[in-house]
């Protein structure tokens, strides 16, 4: 590992975040879409062995010309890389395409249905189908093998002691999320107050996760049961973010209070949960100093539901099968990078205060859409969100071949209002017991 220069000042804790500034002609969308792979009675595959997701990636980097990208020299094959695209592993084997910073939507369709298509050529004589969901739909965690990467190791450990469902957070969730960028810190934080506002919305729209181990809960998002039972010192809608003094120095003081996971010095991991990177920036630890890449590692450890780090990351929503993965960076672009739309959204949600909407998040995992917010039910706030996102897109103007602009992309999200429906309802419609088949399962959410 590259050294580090050490850390001398606040400037030096400031600066990624200016140095992520980008002017608005320049402003591109990443996508990040994890998926779990499933064998034909539902059931997880491991890491290791004949069908495996192992096996998927060397398939995939010898097929299509993947870069195995170790976390260290010798390490596991846990990641890969093509062009700006990357491929990763979550601990329990979902794997991640993380997609390269696109200039469009109809871009970032293209790429995932080009990564799905290469995906499916290596897994079908495998007998592995992959899943568009918020929580694993039949997995046990004993059903479930690590992937060995290092601060896996520390979470595993560290994570239940901060809550009931750490563990369940790292090997039986996925998650869509779009990164977004920011030309000042001005933007950052109007559209950071904007997301965080509109977060438990937009969970209630992508709710995807009915099914815990083979039966229905009564829940529309497990997955968001679940992160409100992680760590409260990483997770949640940032309290700073609402007043007048939100700025990056003020996301900076809530990162520096928060535990840290571990010192990486090249494979060595050096556990260290007991100080707050604050502390650790004092006092060093075990002759360790806080450094660049520390910072860097602390920041990538924090869960919040929206994360400040070289572009704005919205965080909050299950995942999703393959004819709505698109709407959620549609959505978010539609919201955040239209001027107008950013003013409109900041206006409509501007009573919602940090209480209210930590509050909002129990009642949306259970009743998505038909939870209450602000004396309102979700669903009215959606229509609204979608509204403005659809203006936001037409005035953007961005066409693909056809002729058509990003609205395209928000079709979905149209139809599933117009009934007051997230993609759970649907779920639960089509698979008619409580106790579903897995193969029902596995066709409904097939990607």
């Amino acid at each position: 590992m590259p050294d580090s220069p050490p850390i001398a000042s606040l400037d030096d804790l400031l600066a990624p975040f200016h140095a992520a500034e980008t002017p608005r002609h320049a402003w591109v969308v990443g996508t990040e879409a994890e998926k779990f792979g499933v064998t034909d009675d539902g059931l997880p595959i491991p890491y290791e062995g004949p069908r495996s997701v192992q096996t998927v990636l060397e398939r995939l980097v010898e097929r299509h010309g993947w870069i195995p990208t170790p976390e260290y020299e010798g390490g596991a094959l846990i990641a890969m890389r093509r062009g700006r695209a990357s491929v990763t592993l979550e601990p329990g084997g979902q794997l991640e395409l993380s997609g390269a910073p696109l200039d469009t939507v109809h871009q970032t369709c293209s790429e995932f249905r080009g990564h799905m298509a290469e995906l499916h050529s290596v897994s079908e004589d495998l007998g592995i189908t992959w899943l568009g969901l918020g929580f694993h739909p039949f997995a046990r965690q004993e059903d479930l093998t690590w992937v060995p990467k290092l601060r896996y190791g520390v979470m595993r450990e560290y994570l239940p002691t901060r809550g009931t469902m750490g563990v369940d957070m790292m090997r039986r969730t996925c998650t869509v999320q779009a990164n977004l960028d920011y030309e000042s810190e001005q933007d950052a934080i109007a559209k950071l107050r904007v997301a965080l506002r509109a977060t438990p919305i937009v969970a209630a729209m992508f709710a995807n996760s009915p099914w815990v181990e083979g039966r229905a809960t009564g829940e529309r998002s497990h997955r968001t049961r679940v992160w409100l039972n992680v760590d409260p010192d990483r997770t949640g809608m940032l309290p700073f973010a609402y007043g007048e003094g939100a700025s990056y120095r003020a996301y900076v003081e809530w990162a520096l209070d928060a535990p840290m996971f571990m010192v990486k010095r090249d494979k060595e991991v050096v556990r260290n949960t007991g100080q707050t990177f604050r502390a650790f920036l004092a006092d060093g630890y075990e002759g360790h100093r806080a450094t660049a890449l520390d910072w860097e590692t602390h920041l990538n450890t924090l869960f919040p539901e929206v994360r400040l780090k070289s572009t704005l990351e919205v965080r909050g929503t299950d995942s999703q099968s393959t004819h709505m993965i698109c709407a959620l960076p549609a959505l978010w672009k539609g919201l955040l990078y239209d001027a107008t739309a950013l003013d409109a959204a900041a206006v409509l949600l501007d009573g919602l205060g940090y209480e209210e909407l930590e509050a909002s998040r129990a009642d949306v995992a259970d009743h998505a859409l038909r939870a209450k917010l602000g004396g309102r039910e979700i669903g009215e706030w959606a229509s609204e969100l979608l509204s403005i996102a659809s203006s936001g897109l037409e005035r953007l103007g961005q066409l693909n071949g056809a002729g058509d602009d990003e609205r395209v992309h928000l079709t979905p999200l149209h139809e599933l209002l117009a009934n007051n429906e997230s993609p759970a309802d649907r779920l639960l419609a089509g698979a008619k017991s409580d106790r579903p088949d897995p193969r029902d399962v596995l066709e409904l959410a097939r990607i």
